[in-house]
């Protein structure tokens, strides 16, 4: 039987890409309902930066490193 091996960056994308979907998410509430917190750089809108850039290097990380894929990284 043929056993794949699963490369610890899969799953470290999968966790990114998760993370970023929930403060993504958090920050598009936060700038739909005008909620945001009291800080002095509120207007920056941070969990949408962050939110976005995890979600985007998750999804590069869990393309990169697909079980299946025949990549070096895992050899």
């Amino acid at each position: 039987m043929h056993k794949a091996n699963v490369s610890i960056w899969f799953f470290n994308g999968v966790l990114l890409t998760t993370y970023g979907l929930m403060i993504g998410g958090y920050g598009v509430y936060e700038l739909v309902s005008g909620h945001t917190p009291p800080v002095v750089l509120a207007y920056l809108h941070a969990p949408l930066w962050w939110g976005g850039g995890m979600l985007a290097l998750g999804l590069l990380y869990c393309y990169k490193f697909a079980p299946g894929k025949d990549n070096h990284a895992t050899k």
